[in-house]
């Protein structure tokens, strides 16, 4: 297999796009739109045919050109028509250390553990749409049915179809934001003009739960391809943990999209708490995968760690 290295300006998007949205293992961060808003200047390689696919993400520090998630990007890796197997997946890491001497990159649920030495699994939940809302909800756990959804009747907590994605990115920004200190004001405002731009074409939406009065409780936006359903980013305010309103958010999402067929990507989490809520709903891990190298000569090897 021939594995060829390409500049952005060299990469034919519409294919590759139809490529991305054809693979059985296809995601949204994949998007050429994505990309190109994320980690403008990104390059790829591609095997002879365009059936298999890896976008690199990169940026330049003290002269060093490497390999970087960029926020808001959860995994990437090889996508493709073709079959993903493990010799696909070594022959393509390979490929892009002989480019870049340095990674730090996440790879999808479909390239496996790709028998690297330096590679961690990382959590991420999904749950399968393709049975109505009452068979799915047998999974849930009995504490989130009898306790939880059970004591939020009484509240009248309305599920609102919001429409203001910049809204809600900084709503999230401004109660989260200094968890992710590496996440950068250029970071939140170029994600939320690639979001907008989604919203507009359909690819993205906003759900909201509020109280009668109006007051806000929990709100999210999310991504919408023809395969998921991706949480992309949510935020609950401390009234709306009393309330407990993301627990209606979900299990109002999951009742809108119950039945077609669609795949609620939850996001995460390695943190228990987080997974644990998660798993709440019938979640079920699907592990994607860091993957670190470190070749650069010495001393520069010291400096990225």
């Amino acid at each position: 297999m021939h594995i060829h290295f390409l500049q952005n300006k060299e990469i034919d998007k519409a294919r590759w796009d139809d490529v991305i949205r054809n693979s059985s293992n296809g995601l949204i961060y994949g998007w050429s739109i994505y990309l190109d808003h994320l980690c403008p200047g990104w390059s790829a390689l591609v095997n002879d045919d365009y059936s298999l696919l890896m976008p690199l993400t990169h940026r330049k520090k003290f002269g060093i050109t490497y390999l970087y998630q960029p926020p808001f990007c959860q995994q990437l890796g090889i996508f493709g028509t073709a079959v993903i197997t493990e010799t696909v997946v070594a022959d393509f890491i390979t490929a892009c250390k002989k480019h870049f001497s340095f990674g730090e990159i996440f790879i999808n649920h479909a390239n496996g553990g790709s028998g690297q030495e330096s590679v961690a699994a990382c959590k991420n939940y999904i749950l399968r749409l393709q049975n109505g809302y009452d068979d799915i909800k047998k999974d849930y756990t009995v504490s989130l049915q009898k306790n939880s959804l059970n004591r939020i009747k009484k509240f009248d907590l309305q599920y609102v179809l919001g429409n203001d994605v910049e809204k809600v990115i900084n709503f999230s920004k401004q109660l989260y934001g200094q968890r992710v200190p590496h996440v950068t004001d250029n970071d939140y405002e170029t994600f939320i003009k690639l979001c907008v731009q989604l919203y507009n074409m359909g690819y993205a939406f906003t759900r909201e739960v509020k109280l009668p009065d109006g007051e806000l409780l929990a709100s999210g936006v999310f991504l919408k391809d023809e395969k998921r359903i991706y949480n992309l980013i949510s935020a609950t305010p401390p009234n709306g943990r009393i309330f407990e309103a993301n627990h209606l958010l979900f299990d109002r999402l999951i009742q809108e999209f119950a039945g077609t067929g669609l795949v609620l990507d939850f996001e995460g989490s390695d943190i228990p708490g987080i997974a644990h809520f998660y798993r709440k709903f019938g979640a079920i891990n699907e592990p994607y995968y860091f993957l670190k190298w470190n070749e650069l000569p010495w001393p520069a090897r010291l400096v990225k760690k």
